[in-house]
């Protein structure tokens, strides 16, 4: 079977390439001829752990292709992904115009059935809305379908949750198209994956539904060890009392600065403003990011009052920007708000981070970026962790101790241990821990 998939971004080229890697020939389409040009190359544009490893595989095997022809890649495909952007317009709700425009050129391209699938984060309704282009822009009529099949990636661990995935989500309209959709994901069969087959607006929702309700967990260890630091608690033992119960689980339950990236907060805001376009006050997800917004204060308050009230004069060493390990994304990292007014108050910043220095350098203007811990530690009043890098999860405690000028330490991640840390003369803050 051929496929194509259009959009090369993240989401975009990890189903193209894995898809490939299950055996599939992949064509994958974008209007951005540099980045086609480096992947035709086996140049991958995003850090992905294992992405760049196959996609050159896959190129030199002969499954894997790159163009910016969306006639190319329509004509010889079966099934059409559409993966394109969907980033958060000023209003909150998801803007699809990039959505409507390969709706637009598939309709004018196609000249076989074909079923066209939406990968990309869309609210309910879009699936119905891409029939009504395509229809519109057919130069005759010819029969297709629309489908849903939601991504659930998480960055930095995208190939793993592809290839095993917790569940495979299909809406489609007609038998075809759901037969067609199976067949794509077969060898997912053999590793008993669980299928759910909806219609379109439901497997829509459910991305929806489950990035809000990730996005509330989040939020709501952070308030809990808000209300920890209050009495004494230790937030890390509340949080997996909590999640050995089978009924919670223990994932999302990590105190910290909050939730960033290119999903999240994107998701949570489209899901309560289509409520709110409905006529329903969704308060449950407005109260979520109303926290969310709020504990980058509070981390900032945190720092602040470890340096003494004010960052005038210090150097503040940091490790880790982008908004979770393993990636070079810096969307939405708690890092942009909480140290640029460090900066602005005399602060200098010095950091490191594995893969988001060169963007985060770029957004965070001053920002002086180190090639390693220490030396982003190096004569500095504090030592701020932004990020979890496991590279960051033992460090010589006794080197730091001898490069930095200051002896504090502020863990937005909880990744220490406290006793530890002190016993090597540090002064230990964290994140809802007495």
């Amino acid at each position: 079977m051929h496929i194509c998939v259009v959009g090369v971004g993240y989401v975009g080229l990890v189903t193209g390439t894995c898809f490939a890697e299950l055996g599939l020939n992949v064509t994958c389409v974008d209007n951005d001829e540099g980045k086609i040009e480096g992947l035709k190359a086996g140049k991958v544009p995003i850090y992905e752990p294992g992405l760049e490893e196959l996609v050159v595989k896959n190129l030199r095997e002969g499954r894997l292709s790159f163009t910016t022809k969306l006639d190319e890649g329509v004509s010889q495909a079966l099934v059409v992904f559409i993966a394109v952007g969907t980033p958060q317009g000023n209003d909150g709700s998801a803007d699809l115009t990039y959505v409507w425009e390969v709706a637009k050129a598939i309709g004018q391209t196609m000249k076989d059935y074909k079923v066209v699938v939406t990968k990309s984060t869309v609210p309910v309704g879009t699936g119905q809305k891409v029939a009504e282009i395509i229809r519109a822009n057919q130069a005759s009529p010819i029969n297709f379908d629309v489908a849903s099949n939601p991504e659930f990636l998480r960055e930095g661990s995208a190939i793993e949750d592809f290839m095993r995935p917790n569940r495979v989500v299909i809406g489609a309209g007609t038998d075809q198209a759901k037969a067609i959709m199976k067949d794509l994901y077969a060898p997912l069969y053999l590793i008993e994956t669980p299928f759910v087959i909806t219609s379109v607006e439901t497997a829509e929702m459910i991305k929806y539904a489950s990035n809000a309700f990730l996005a509330t967990k989040i939020s709501f260890i952070n308030e809990m060890a808000n209300i920890c630091e209050l009495v004494g608690a230790d937030v890390n033992q509340v949080a997996r009392g909590m999640g050995l119960d089978q009924r919670i689980g223990s994932k999302f339950l990590h105190a910290g600065p909050g939730f960033g990236g290119s999903c999240f907060p994107k998701d949570t805001a489209a899901i309560a403003t289509l409520a709110r376009e409905k006529g329903y006050n969704f308060r449950i997800v407005e109260a979520v990011m109303e926290v969310n917004h709020d504990q980058r204060r509070r981390m900032l308050e945190k720092i602040l009052a470890a340096l003494g009230g004010s960052a005038a004069g210090k150097s503040l060493g940091v490790l880790g920007l982008t908004f979770k390990p393993n990636t070079d994304d810096m969307r939405d990292a708690p890092s942009l708000d909480i140290l640029p007014p460090l900066m602005a108050g005399g602060a200098t910043v010095r950091a490191f981070d594995p893969a988001g220095a060169q963007e985060a350098s770029r957004l965070m203007p001053g920002l002086v970026c180190c090639h390693d811990a220490y030396d982003a530690a190096q004569a500095a009043d504090a030592l701020i962790l932004m990020t979890e890098w496991n590279q960051f999860r033992n460090l010589d405690w006794g080197r730091l101790r001898q490069t930095m000028k200051g002896r504090v330490v502020v863990d937005l991640r909880n990744v220490y241990n406290p006793g530890r840390v002190r016993e090597e003369g540090f002064t230990y803050h964290s994140v809802g821990r007495p």
